[in-house]
């Protein structure tokens, strides 16, 4: 049965410590396939270069498991899939976007929300852009986030409501690292269980066959798009006026002898879980004195405004684990995973009672509108629309800069 918004409300308001989903997952070749977890940098003489550890198991014993998607990664592709849902007209919420679209050079990045930056509403992109002409931190939005604290939560409410679920430091605006902290109410993660490190094998055949010996071959500084040449004469030289021979192979001709990676090879698993919890303890701690204005709530109205407050938190919680269980769980190359049963979801109760209910994509995102319909009736709303900042001068010509210098590196690679 779908959870109703009176039940959702009832544990928010004190009845329940917190929801979990448990779902177990498969390779999407089949349970023997391999898999391939994210890599990591690893000190010299190291085994694996995945994030590997030793679990308990239900039944006591240790096992050796491999983390397949990590707490933050797993938090942006939530906000994705919410920002997905807003951009198709689905569900509303506030956006607070860098529109670098009217760049020629720069169309590919589009619009960038706090949906999308690392650190969402505080992050640095938007503090380095422009709020009608100003800095954004320096806007009215702005100083209204900067001044929201866990206390008095209202303008974050209303302007980024999704902070508020999956936490936020405030580090780089004006205060520093003295700024205000938001703890994650929401932590979701992937892990595969009983795991058996493989090895991956890499050659190429060139069809061309093109011997080490027909080299060597050097960058060129000629704009074309080869990147290199033969002559030694158009070769690009470094600061002592010295040329660097190459290899064909180093400009990606002739064959690459075979090769076996037994660091980052791949794993099977006996188990796969992505584990997700919404911890209703931590939305308690959020305090909604006053709406976005500083206007405080009469006392007598205080309580049913957080209630309200915090129960669309946790419906927009709990859309966007539907959500993104719905669009799939392509993780990375050759690590495709899918769902071995339904998305469930267990209400934890203060006392270790549990009750168990589903939702689905429609009634996720109604009973979201219904909780922020309720929230407004209370007093507290988010607002529906998009701000629009513009990048500011410094920004862009840091953007170009870093792009020209990828450019540049590209050719020197031969890429």
């Amino acid at each position: 049965m779908p959870l109703s918004l009176d039940e959702l409300s009832a544990a928010v308001a004190g009845g329940a410590v917190g929801f979990r989903a448990v779902t177990e997952l498969e390779p999407l070749g089949g349970d023997r396939s391999k898999i391939f977890p994210p890599t990591y940098a690893v000190a010299q003489g190291a085994t694996s270069k995945y994030a590997v550890e030793q679990r308990r198991t239900s039944a006591g014993t240790e096992t050796t498991s491999v983390v397949l998607d990590q707490v933050p990664s797993q938090a942006n592709r939530h906000e994705e899939a919410l920002l997905d849902a807003v951009r198709a007209g689905e569900l509303t919420l506030p956006l607070t976007s860098v529109d670098f679209t009217r760049f020629d050079d720069m169309v590919g990045y589009g619009r960038i929300s706090d949906l999308q930056a690392p650190h969402r509403i505080y992050d640095a992109i938007l503090r380095d852009s422009l709020d009608s002409g100003v800095y954004f931190r320096l806007g009215k939005v702005g100083r209204a986030i900067t001044d929201a604290t866990v206390k008095n939560a209202g303008a974050l409410f209303y302007h980024s409501p999704a902070t508020l679920v999956f936490g936020g430091w405030d580090s780089t605006g004006p205060r520093g690292g003295r700024g205000n902290k938001f703890e994650r109410a929401f932590t979701s993660e992937i892990v595969a269980l009983g795991v058996s490190h493989g090895v991956k094998s890499a050659s190429r055949l060139d069809p061309l066959a093109i011997e080490k010996k027909a080299g060597p071959v050097y960058k060129t500084a000629v704009d074309r798009p080869e990147g290199w040449t033969l002559d030694a004469a158009q070769a690009v030289k470094d600061a002592k006026g010295a040329t660097k021979a190459l290899d064909p192979s180093e400009v990606n001709h002739g064959n690459v002898a075979p090769s076996i990676d037994s660091l980052a090879g791949g794993i099977t698993a006996d188990r796969i879980e992505a584990t997700t919890v919404l911890s209703l303890v931590q939305l308690r701690r959020l305090r909604f004195p006053a709406d976005h204005d500083g206007t405080p709530f009469p006392v007598d109205q205080l309580a049913a405004v957080e209630t309200a407050a915090r129960t669309a938190l946790a419906a927009l919680a709990l859309s966007a684990i539907v959500l993104t269980f719905d669009a799939g769980m392509d993780l990375r190359s050759r690590c495709v995973l899918a769902a071995k049963g339904p998305l469930e979801f267990t209400l934890v109760g203060r006392a270790g009672e549990r009750s168990t209910f589903t939702l689905n994509r429609q009634e996720a995102l109604q009973l979201l509108a219904d909780a922020h319909a309720a929230a407004s009736d209370a007093g507290l709303s988010w607002r529906t629309d998009e701000l629009l900042l513009e990048p500011a001068p410094p920004l862009v010509a840091l953007v170009r800069k870093s792009k020209s210098i990828t450019e540049a590196a590209g050719v020197e690679d031969g890429r």
